[in-house]
C-alpha cells in the first residue's frame, strides 16, 4: 500500500542552502514536526499524524522519507533503496521520475560552491537508474524536469555513502528540478551569476512576461540578470552607477543608465512592466527607492523580483517587518523565497497587476 494513503506518523526530509537549517527547524517546530537526523543544508523530522510535507521560505525541497542507507559499498545501498521501496510500496510500482542530488557542502559562494546535481551524485543516479529500471520506474533517464502531477523518487546524498530515500509530487518549479535547483546547461559562461538567480526567479514567479515587453533592472552591473532577459526577448534597461559588460551594453535591445535608480526621476519608469532588483544595500533603502518607483503616477508596473540581502540568517526575522512594506504599494500578490542560487539572501515575487 501506498506509504501517503496509510494511517501513521509522517517522516519528511528536507533540502535547504548550508546554514539556513536553523530556520527550517524553528519553522516547522511550530508545526508540529519533531526533529531527527540533520547536518548542515538538509533536516528530517517526524509528525505523529499523515500530514503533508512542509514548505517555507527557507525550504528548498521537501519530501515523504521512506529510509536510509549508509555503507561504503554502493551494492548495500542499491539494496536498502530496494528493500525501502518493497516496505513501502507495491511490487507493480513505479514511479514517474529519479531524482538524485547532494545536500548543499558548503555556503554558497564560498570557494566557488554552487548547488545541485554535480559528477558525483549524476554517477550514482546512473547506477540507481541502472538497477530500478523499468520494474521501478518510468523515465528514460535520472534527473529529468518532472511534469506537475507525476510521482518522483528522491535520493539525497548527504554523503556519497550516506543516502536518504523519499519520494514527492511535482507541482510548482521548483518541485518539479532536480533537488529543487533549476537545471541549466548553457553553450557558454553568462557574464554574472546574476544570470542564473534571475532565470530561476522569474521561472519560480510564473509571471506572464511577453516577448518585447519593457523589464528594468536595478543594481545591474555587470549584466548577468540582463543577459537573461534579453535572451528572453524582452526590452531593457539597466540601471547601475558601475560599469556594464560589453556583451549586454551594446545589445540593440538594452538600454544603459548609468546612475542610482534613487537618484532617477520617476518618468524614467514609464512603460516599464517588470523590475527587477539586485543591489548590495540594506533592504530598507532597496525597499524605498523601488515603493518610490510602484507608487509613482507613472508606474504600469507588473510584476517585480526584488532581492533582500540578510548578511547574516539572524536577520530572516525582519522578512516580515518587510513584507508589510510591500504591501503597502497595494499589490496583487506576494511570495518570498530562498531560491537556490540566492546566497544569505531572500526574493521577494510581487504581483502589481
Amino acid at each position: 500500500m501506498n506509504a501517503e494513503s496509510t494511517p501513521g506518523p509522517t517522516f519528511t526530509m528536507i533540502c535547504c542552502a548550508h546554514g539556513a537549517e536553523p530556520l527550517v527547524k524553528e519553522s516547522i517546530a511550530g508545526e508540529g514536526w519533531r526533529l531527527a537526523f540533520s547536518r548542515p543544508g538538509f533536516v528530517t523530522a517526524k509528525h505523529d499524524e499523515r500530514v503533508p510535507t512542509p514548505s517555507g521560505t527557507f525550504i528548498r525541497t521537501a519530501a515523504t522519507s521512506i529510509g536510509q542507507a549508509r555503507s561504503p559499498n554502493a551494492s548495500e545501498l542499491l539494496e536498502s533503496l530496494r528493500k525501502s521501496l518493497a516496505d513501502h510500496y507495491p511490487a507493480e510500482h513505479r514511479f514517474d521520475q529519479l531524482h538524485v542530488w547532494p545536500k548543499d557542502r558548503a555556503p554558497i559562494g564560498r570557494f566557488d560552491f554552487e548547488p545541485g546535481v554535480d559528477e558525483v551524485s549524476r554517477a550514482v543516479a546512473a547506477e540507481i537508474y541502472a538497477a530500478l529500471s523499468p520494474d521501478h520506474l518510468r523515465c528514460d533517464a535520472a534527473n529529468r524536469v518532472a511534469q506537475p502531477g507525476e510521482r518522483v523518487l528522491d535520493v539525497v546524498l548527504v554523503e556519497p555513502a550516506h543516502w536518504f530515500f523519499g519520494t514527492h509530487v511535482a507541482s510548482t518549479w521548483p518541485t518539479r528540478w532536480p533537488g529543487g535547483i533549476q537545471p541549466m546547461d548553457l553553450a557558454e559562461e553568462p557574464v554574472s551569476r546574476a544570470y542564473y538567480k534571475a532565470a530561476e526567479a522569474i521561472q519560480w514567479s510564473g509571471f506572464p512576461i511577453q516577448r518585447g515587453d519593457l523589464a528594468a533592472e536595478i543594481g545591474a552591473a555587470p549584466g548577468g540578470a540582463c543577459g537573461r532577459l534579453l535572451e528572453l526577448g524582452l526590452k531593457v534597461i539597466g540601471i547601475d552607477p558601475a560599469e556594464m559588460d560589453p556583451r549586454i551594453s551594446e545589445h540593440p535591445h538594452f538600454r544603459y543608465i548609468q546612475a542610482r535608480a534613487g537618484d532617477l526621476p520617476r518618468k524614467d519608469f514609464r512603460g516599464v512592466k517588470w523590475i527587477l532588483v539586485d543591489s548590495n544595500v540594506k533592504p530598507e533603502q532597496t525597499l524605498v527607492t523601488v515603493g518610490n518607483i510602484v507608487t509613482s503616477r507613472y508606474s504600469d508596473v507588473r510584476g517585480l523580483l526584488i532581492t533582500l540581502k540578510l548578511g547574516d540568517y539572524k536577520a530572516a526575522k525582519k522578512i516580515d517587518q518587510w513584507q508589510q512594506t510591500v504591501e503597502t504599494w497595494n499589490p496583487k500578490a506576494i511570495q518570498v523565497r530562498q531560491l537556490a542560487r540566492n546566497r544569505c539572501e531572500v526574493c521577494f515575487a510581487v504581483r502589481m497587476k
